[in-house]
């Protein structure tokens, strides 16, 4: 466990630029963030303002072309990819608008999945997905596969893949945007229910209603972090 009063997040700096031909986009720009253990932080703003780029960044799936991170103390902005994968797989867990379930795996396989790449016995393996099924009310579903669940019912099981590692951080994308609006406020009941119980949470929503379950909000336009009042 990291004290509270140390951040398990510090960005500095932070910038990214996407080359692609001739045509130099500026995606991020002087980023400065700090997330504590246990916070629950929203970053919101319209569509192409950054906010996937910054949440890629903050998961190690991309790397920054400009600036300082540090996870967990540790220094991961040029880490190598294969440090990177380890770091992903051990302190962060993800949940995607998309859900990225697999189809041909039952949904006791999708959440055992991260587990798979630790040296980590069968037994606890399965001890840890049924505690993280039963966490979000799907251990009855264990052998179900992803297409016979509701949109809702697969967001859930995402969110169990996700914590079943007990990583650091969690990082949502858009977590709610393919559901209806009941499930969705369900979805963000139970993030603040993981909140609740220590979790440090870190959303990123272009939908306001879903940033306020947030106890801070950041607002991300045209790639650099503003006040609501600039936007």
């Amino acid at each position: 466990m990291h004290a509270a009063d140390t951040p398990l997040i510090t960005m500095r700096g932070i910038g990214k630029v996407f080359h692609t031909d001739d045509v130099e986009t500026h995606a991020l720009a002087d980023i400065d963030l700090v997330v504590h253990p246990g916070e629950y932080l929203a970053i919101n703003g319209p569509s192409g303002c950054g906010k996937s780029t910054l949440l890629a960044l903050l998961g190690l799936l991309d790397t920054p072309t400009t600036g300082e991170y540090r996870l967990a103390g540790e220094s991961v902005a040029t880490l190598p990819l294969v440090e990177r994968a380890r770091l992903r797989n051990r302190q962060i867990g993800f949940v995607f608008q998309a859900f990225n379930l697999i189809a041909e795996l039952t949904v006791f396989e999708n959440v055992e999945l991260p587990l798979t790449y630790r040296d980590m016995a069968a037994g606890e393996r399965r001890d840890r997905v049924q505690a993280a099924l039963d966490r979000v009310q799907m251990g009855h579903r264990a052998r179900h596969y992803p297409p016979q669940l509701s949109g809702g019912q697969q967001q859930r099981v995402a969110v169990a893949r996700a914590v079943v590692g007990d990583p650091a951080i969690l990082l949502a994308d858009e977590p709610t945007g393919n559901l209806d609006s009941r499930n969705g406020e369900a979805v963000m009941a139970l993030l603040g229910e993981l909140h609740a119980a220590g979790a440090t949470v870190c959303m990123v929503t272009h939908d306001a209603r879903f940033a306020r379950h947030a106890a801070r909000e950041l607002t991300l336009f045209d790639g650099r972090i503003v006040s609501p009042a600039e936007v």
